[in-house]
């Protein structure tokens, strides 16, 4: 008997209007992170209990608004924690929505490598929010090694086109400063990213 794949579901957020790239998108938030970020703004909704549901489930949670994804070039984002822990789920789900639906990953990369390489496979566009190449700015806002982050970014890159990707480098209050933002987008402008979404946190 085949192994039924089962997401960690936190919450659903609908009609998300060009938030999650083109088109109208539902938010499906799961949990777990490899990050321990200092800001991190989901950290109440990653300490809840998820919902454990298959991809049919999930699904027919969602399809609902099949009409607005399909008639706007939107779908489903998953996010909320680390998306990418959980791309073979999301594999399953691509088999029962099919190629109508466009799907986005939100991720650090601060994964295993194969599930990149799968993952470049199963989603339409990628988040990556990658915050800072600089690796002590990284280890002191997220508690963790940025090395991987990049490596995993610059395969990333080599195996989706490079389109199907956007970066967030976000000026963080008291970790980094304007320049270390420009210095990130700099370095990776070479490896062949060129869309960016650069803010300032929020911080509370």
């Amino acid at each position: 008997m085949n192994k039924i794949n089962k997401y960690p579901l936190i919450a659903i957020s609908r009609l998300r209007m060009n938030t999650d790239g083109k088109g109208v998108t539902t938010l499906v938030a799961g949990s777990g992170c490899p990050l321990s970020c200092a800001y991190c703004i989901n950290r109440d909704i990653l300490t809840k209990p998820p919902t454990m549901v298959t991809p049919e489930e999930l699904y027919n949670k969602v399809k609902t608004d099949d009409l607005y994804f399909t008639a706007t070039g939107g779908g489903i984002a998953f996010g909320g924690g680390e998306a990418l822990l959980h791309t073979e789920f999301v594999r399953d789900f691509r088999s029962i929505c099919g190629d109508k639906w466009k799907l986005t990953a939100e991720t650090s990369l601060n994964i295993h490598t194969d599930l990149v390489r799968l993952a470049s496979e199963v989603f339409d566009e990628f988040i990556v929010d990658i915050k800072t190449l600089n690796p002590d700015i990284y280890k002191a806002y997220t508690g963790a090694d940025g090395a991987l982050a990049y490596s995993n970014l610059q395969l990333l890159a080599s195996l989706a086109d490079p389109s199907r990707i956007k970066v967030r480098v976000p000026l963080i209050p008291k970790y980094n400063t304007s320049d270390d933002q420009n210095t990130t987008v700099s370095a990776l402008k070479k490896i062949g990213i060129g869309n960016f979404d650069l803010f300032t946190y929020v911080t509370r």
